[in-house]
């Protein structure tokens, strides 16, 4: 055994193969029966399995990492694929509540709503951020945190793939038997001939070939990796896009009633939000008038009062002096502008009512928006006479009224006052009727649908009961004591449109279709080698030998294989089969040739399925492998 074998000073030897932790040090007992290691100094110290007291370990006996450690841990848990598709998971599953919930980006109105029918979940869902889903913290984190490792993951991947496009396909295994797709077959053409044969069929095929020795090898597939890497990029411009979008946008709405219109700027709006690094002064100049808006309902049949036909025709006009141009707008289909989208989100009717005093004198007159409450556009809301209204004894105060309004009533005695169809057909107002003050003088902000009674008396009537009446176009409810009037005199349509500037949704278009390209390719793309061999075999006649191999699972390998040898046969066709030799003599006479006992004294035999060593040597030609007549081969891609 050699020196670097044995324990250096005590003559004892180890083991080949035992660390040097594992041998128990041996020397001669000190005074107190124990091992002088002192004596054999900084050896004797690598020898001794004794716990050191300067390596840290954990409770498990596992040596602890370090901080750069536990940093290269974490980085490569997070650009692994299997987190990357965690948070993809995690992120399409935390944007389910903001697909559900009212958001307070999209309409707070929606979310005051949702709250006021929902307290016990209202406290809860505020906690969690789930009113503000997009922005809150726990979704930013789950965003960053996939941006980050599907970097991690590009970066590598791509260099690895540039190096695979600048190297040759690998040259050809010593024995091409032994791959899963094979055939061969003899022929009389020269081995540089069919070589060059063999380039040229796998070139026109687009594999990337070249000689390699006495072989062709040659590979194709490279772009499912580069789809793969397509794929990955294409989720970092989505995710780029997406933040553009929350970070530079602005979103408001409007209500117009047809004949109104709207300037693009900021006092002009209902409501309107910005994104952090939005400039307001940045809104695009704009104007538009709503003209009309067309509303067709189906009227029969399982689907009836579908929309049909739901338009808003507008005349716009681009910049401060620009001229005035037509437009339709349709759900889904805006109004661009500079950059600007107008969308139609929603549609209703205004009744046009005129409120006198006790005078006959006209103190308002105005087209009242009220909000739908089903699909046949049942509405409620509020009409409220703030300023010009004076009481019989000359008193300044405000008047408010509640309005319920059905654009086809059903008729007296036919159950509850709603909507039987969503179009304009029997339309009937109720109002019921306050005075008093409406609480705007107090500067605190007020829902326009709604009306604050607290400070308000109802009108009553002779009954002592509120006053309400139902109303058709053309009809009027009096006041009591000569206090005024209020007459419906008909009704106008309103649509509410979303006006919104969100840079970068046409990153995100392209980074979604070139996601789905990538994701296709990296699927059905199948990356795989070839390789033919030719050489002159032992009767001088040229062998043939091609294989291929797959780098992932492909079914059509084998059917590949078989048509780029019936492609090569062309040039290199299949050598006549030699003549058959005669007979050989009968020798089942012979004695047998003993075999060496086994143990149990019994002869043995080679077994077929037992490990050779793949360069041991057999029966074969140079090539490496048996040549193989064409009639005698196996199916093509069978395993030989």
């Amino acid at each position: 055994m050699s020196k670097a074998n044995s324990t250096g000073g005590t003559g004892t030897r180890r083991p080949a193969g035992t660390d040097a932790d594992e041998v128990t040090h041996s020397s001669a007992p000190g005074p107190d029966g124990s091992a002088d290691d002192s004596a054999h100094g900084a050896a004797g110290e690598r020898l001794s399995t004794a716990p050191r007291e300067d390596r840290p370990e954990t409770a498990g006996g596992v040596p602890a990492m370090g901080v750069v450690a536990w940093v290269r841990w974490f980085w490569r848990q997070l650009t692994s694929m299997r987190v990357a598709l965690i948070l993809l998971f995690l992120l399409s599953l935390g944007a389910i509540p903001g697909s559900l919930i009212p958001q307070n980006s999209v309409d707070e109105m929606k979310v005051e709503a949702f709250k006021d029918r929902h307290t016990t979940l209202t406290p809860l869902y505020e906690k969690l951020q789930l009113f503000d889903v997009y922005s809150s913290v726990w979704f930013s984190a789950i965003y960053i945190l996939l941006f980050v490792s599907l970097i991690g993951c590009i970066v590598p991947r791509t260099g690895q793939f540039v190096g695979q496009l600048r190297s040759r396909p690998p040259g050809a295994p010593k024995r091409l038997t032994r791959l899963p797709a094979y055939t061969t077959w003899r022929t009389e053409a020269q081995p540089d001939e069919v070589r060059a044969a063999a380039l040229k069929v796998l070139r026109k095929r687009r594999f990337r070939a070249h000689e390699a020795g006495d072989a062709v090898a040659a590979e194709k597939g490279y772009l499912r990796e580069a789809g793969n890497l397509v794929f990955h990029i294409a989720l970092i411009v989505m995710l780029v896009a997406f933040a553009c979008g929350q970070l530079f946008k602005s979103e408001g709405g409007k209500l117009i009633v047809e004949g109104d219109g709207f300037a693009n700027t900021q006092t002009q709006y209902d409501n309107i939000k910005y994104g952090s690094l939005y400039d307001p002064d940045s809104l695009a100049p704009f104007s538009f008038v709503l003209k009309d808006f067309v509303g067709t309902y189906e009227k029969s049949g399982p689907q009836r009062g579908t929309p049909r036909t739901f338009e808003a025709r507008v005349t716009y006009a681009e910049g401060a002096d620009g001229p005035d141009r037509d437009g339709v707008i349709k759900v889904n289909e805006p109004l661009v502008v500079d950059g600007t989208k107008v969308y139609l989100i929603a549609h209703g009717y205004a009744p046009v009512v005129t409120v006198r005093d006790g005078s006959g004198k006209v103190v308002s007159r105005s087209a009242v928006p009220l909000l739908p409450i089903d699909n046949n556009i049942t509405s409620s809301g509020a009409i409220k006479v703030m300023d010009g209204y004076k009481d019989k004894n000359g008193e300044k105060t405000q008047l408010g009224f509640k309005a319920f309004f059905v654009p086809t009533f059903a008729g007296h005695g036919k159950g509850q006052m709603f909507s039987q169809f969503p179009a304009l057909d029997f339309p009937v107002l109720a109002l019921s009727a306050y005075h008093g003050s409406l609480g705007v003088d107090s500067g605190l902000a007020q829902n326009v649908y709604q009306l604050d009674t607290s400070k308000m008396k109802e009108f009553k009537d002779e009954k002592g009961e509120l006053l309400k009446k139902m109303l058709m176009p053309g009809e009027k409810l009096d006041l009591p004591d000569g206090a005024g009037s209020i007459t419906y005199e008909g009704t106008e349509e309103w649509a509410s449109f979303q006006i919104s500037q969100q840079p970068g949704n046409g990153w995100a278009l392209g980074g979604a279709v070139a996601a789905i390209a990538g994701l296709a390719g990296s699927l059905f793309i199948q990356r795989r080698r070839v390789w033919v061999r030719a050489v002159r075999g032992a009767d001088g006649v040229t062998v043939v030998e091609m294989a291929g191999l797959g780098r992932s699972e492909s079914a059509r390998l084998p059917e590949e294989l078989g048509e780029l040898s019936g492609a090569l046969v062309t040039t290199a066709p299949v050598a006549p089969a030699a003549p058959a030799e005669p007979d050989a003599p009968d020798t089942s006479d012979a004695p047998d040739t003993p075999r060496a006992p086994d143990t149990d004294g019994k002869p043995t035999t080679p077994d077929a399925g037992q490990d050779q060593d793949p360069d041991a040597p057999d029966a074969t030609n140079e090539a490496g492998s048996r040549p193989v007549h064409p009639a005698e081969a196996p199916a093509e891609g069978a395993e030989k």
